[in-house]
């Protein structure tokens, strides 16, 4: 097979969809909401925070009474309000949303800090068996990578890059910087193609020598700027951040994964490839919802900040994992300080950064800084998002683009918000 032309179409489909969500703003723009900044991921998306005021509708049966545990999914075929929820808004505007943009369908699962999944629906055809590719809300899967490694005393997320690796170059850089899109590196916009970076799209490299590629090569070094002083969404940095975890741990992220989430959250469907150059073109790959991770090539080199994918089911017990104190059951995923520091909105207090209008950035994870929520929207249109105050969190996947995503979760988001505190 030619590797040169998928790659190429690849590309392009990355830069067609930078100029389709941008606004001229390197790193966000708004869309259908006042404060949702859309981000360029790879290929380019709408990362929230997303608000709205979505209208009061009726539909579906909620759940729940359930006891404190990370089961996902978990469905009832009892009435919305037994356990305090009511969800019958929600229904009619996704139904709608779905058929009037003529999606495949959308999942929506809700979860409770205290209660664990309250609610869980599908429209179309998507059900709770459906695995989907979340492009960049992988981000705060590899953060936490990154915090685990920390909390297990491996690796200081403040320290110099090169001072645990040994690579030349860049010798200001640390692992904090490199996971809040502050190193400096060149991110994803303006240049989503950016040739010194290519390996972080191929499946031919290995994780650990594309980072190192990527840390050391000199061809950027008119490009890049200083650390913690300029936000540059995305890029090859996440790609570098997982060569640190592979060398640091001598563990391969596949490992990791599984170890660190898989393992110990009863996951069954999370893993991460490199699927950009693999299956080409400019949306959703349709030989994916086929036939899911079988149709993807084994690779070394796991695209770090957008190559996940996974059940609503699964995703949940991440968020829920967030919500509990690091906890998936019994078992300690995070402790309660890496998940602070993930939350917290470092650029802020790093270097008074900005990723857009009353938006900043922790670790993975975007925050609102007028309603506090965070959220790691992907390009495809999955948006999971979370209110740490309230103790709760909601992840919707639709398997099209970033701006569609972002307009569905914008009219959802207030909606949610107000079952979830009626019923508490």
């Amino acid at each position: 097979m030619n590797r040169r032309r998928p790659v190429i179409i690849a590309l392009l489909s990355l830069v067609a969809a930078s100029c389709a969500s941008s606004d001229g703003d390197d790193a966000a723009t708004p869309v259908a909401e006042k404060n949702a900044p859309v981000q360029t991921d790879v290929p380019v998306e709408t990362d929230v925070p997303v608000e709205t005021e979505a209208p009061a509708e009726t539909e579906a049966p909620a759940e729940t009474d359930a006891p404190v545990e990370t089961d996902v999914p978990v469905e009832t075929d009892g009435p919305a309000e037994e356990g305090g929820y009511d969800f019958g808004a929600i229904g009619p505007i996704v139904g709608d949303f779905v058929e009037t943009n003529d999606l495949d369908g959308a999942g929506l699962v809700i979860v409770d800090a205290d209660d664990g999944v309250v609610h869980e629906d599908y429209w179309g055809e998507f059900s709770a068996e459906r695995i989907s590719l979340i492009a960049s809300s992988s981000k705060m899967i590899a953060a936490g990578v990154l915090l685990a490694l920390q909390d297990d005393g491996l690796i200081d997320i403040d320290a110099p890059v090169a001072d645990v690796t040994g690579w030349d170059g860049n010798p200001e850089i640390t692992t904090a910087q490199l996971i809040s899109n502050s190193s400096g590196l060149v991110g994803l916009g303006p240049n989503p193609a950016y040739p010194p970076y290519l390996c972080q799209f191929f499946t031919d490299s290995e994780l650990e020598e594309c980072g190192a590629a990527i840390f050391q090569t000199p061809d950027d070094d008119g490009d890049i700027v200083p650390p913690d002083t300029e936000f540059r969404y995305g890029g090859a940095q996440w790609q570098v951040a997982g060569a640190v975890a592979e060398t640091v741990s001598g563990q391969t992220w596949a490992k990791l994964i599984d170890e660190i989430y898989v393992e110990p959250c009863g996951l069954e469907t999370l893993g991460f490839n490199n699927h950009w150059a693999q299956a080409g073109g400019f949306g959703y790959p349709a030989e994916f919802i086929a036939d899911g991770p079988s149709m993807l090539t084994d690779t070394e080199n796991p695209q770090i900040e957008g190559g996940a994918y996974a059940t609503t089911g699964d995703y949940a017990k991440l968020l829920l994992m967030h919500l509990r104190g690091g906890m998936c059951g019994e078992n300690q995923v995070l402790s309660q300080a890496a998940l602070d520091t993930m939350h917290a909105d470092r650029i802020a207090a790093a270097y008074e950064g900005s990723a857009g209008e009353s938006t900043g950035y922790g670790m993975g994870w975007w925050v609102d800084r007028e309603t506090g929520r965070i959220s790691d929207g992907g390009a495809y249109g999955s948006v999971p998002w979370l209110d740490l105050e309230d103790g709760y969190g909601a992840y919707l996947v639709i398997e099209a683009d970033s701006g569609t995503g972002g307009e569905l979760a914008s009219l959802l988001e207030n909606v949610v918000d107000d079952a979830m505190n009626a019923g508490s």
